[in-house]
């Protein structure tokens, strides 16, 4: 178990932070609660489970850990000196970094009509202080369980059945985040759009069940690139790869690679067939100071059209708005 003495911020790197929580399998709990009793005597009584537990003492600090943190559960105290845990609910559910933590209530008070104000404001669970150890750890497991299939179901719901790549849905929300990111602290940021040539063309002439091994093959091609690209299925036989902190140039060449390992593979029972993908690149210097996410999307579908209309199996460049850095010797 952790304390909260020296929190990390995975704001910073939500991706890294995010798979080394899943690969440790440790969760974060953040007890909000203004007595020091109650923090040392959680730390006491969850430090053999398997959790990550932090504490705040008062409002202010709880709000910003939850920020930070991403827990995936919060023990909040109802009464924080002169601030109303219940206020602090409403301020966590209103968020949307926060909103989907779940969050139990311990209070002194047993009123039913606190329970019910807590449960309609969002919180999964209410245990009354001085709580009984054992049944609190029971409450904390059960909730921590109930949030780790909630997440199961939510990174389900955004893969791809047939590619196992992330869908549409996860391709809009990640390149709305990556852009965000561009902006903010001025790094470049790159997206690949690509098409399987002809694509209804194999459906017809060698069957729909071939047409879906092809869009496998060929995800499984786009899911090996770089560690730091984001592949999706865009939607039919089109694809998207976001990729962060990457220019045009180097784009590209991420994208010839891919152009020529599909156009290279060898297809059983199909010995002569060639199957080959055109491919848009476009990065932020494509787009006006002014653009949005889908400002990138059309600069490289547009690029897309151009290689698809230029002849296939080929990569064309977005075309130019702001002036294009040289790399550095």
């Amino acid at each position: 178990m952790q304390s909260s003495n020296d929190p990390s911020n995975p704001s910073e790197q939500p991706n890294q932070a995010d798979q080394s929580r899943l690969d440790e399998g440790r969760p974060r709990v953040l007890a909000i609660d203004d007595s020091d009793l109650i923090h040392k005597l959680l730390r006491i009584r969850l430090q053999h489970e398997r959790l990550e537990l932090h504490g705040a003492m008062n409002a202010e600090d709880g709000l910003r850990l939850a920020r930070e943190l991403k827990p995936e559960l919060i023990l909040l105290d109802i009464e924080l000196g002169d601030v109303d845990g219940f206020d602090v609910l409403s301020k966590l559910k209103g968020d949307a970094e926060t909103r989907n933590i779940a969050v139990i209530f311990i209070s002194a008070f047993s009123e039913p009509a606190d329970r019910v104000r807590a449960l309609d404001l969002g919180a999964v669970d209410f245990i009354t202080k001085p709580f009984e150890m054992n049944e609190l750890t029971a409450r904390v497991r059960s909730s921590l369980r109930l949030q780790a299939a909630m997440k199961m179901l939510a990174v389900r719901a955004q893969i791809d059945g047939l590619t196992g790549l992330w869908n549409r849905k996860y391709f809009d929300a990640r390149l709305d985040g990556e852009f965000a990111e561009a902006r903010r602290h001025g790094k470049p940021l790159s997206l690949i759009m690509t098409d399987i040539d002809k694509f209804k063309s194999l459906n017809d002439g060698y069957g729909h069940p071939f047409g879906d091994s092809v869009l496998e093959e060929f995800a499984h091609l786009l899911a090996g690139g770089r560690a730091s690209d984001v592949a999706c299925r865009y939607g039919g036989e089109e694809f998207g790869i976001v990729l962060p902190s990457t220019d045009i140039e180097c784009a590209r060449d991420v994208a010839e690679r891919f152009r020529e390992k599909l156009a290279a593979m060898k297809w059983p029972r199909h010995d002569d067939l060639r199957v080959t993908a055109s491919f848009g690149v476009a990065d932020l210097s494509c787009i006006a100071a002014g653009g949005t996410p889908k400002s990138i999307v059309e600069a490289a579908d547009q690029a897309l059209y151009r290689a698809k209309h230029g002849g296939r199996n080929r990569v064309e460049l977005g075309t130019c708005v702001e002036p294009r850095l040289r790399k550095s010797a």
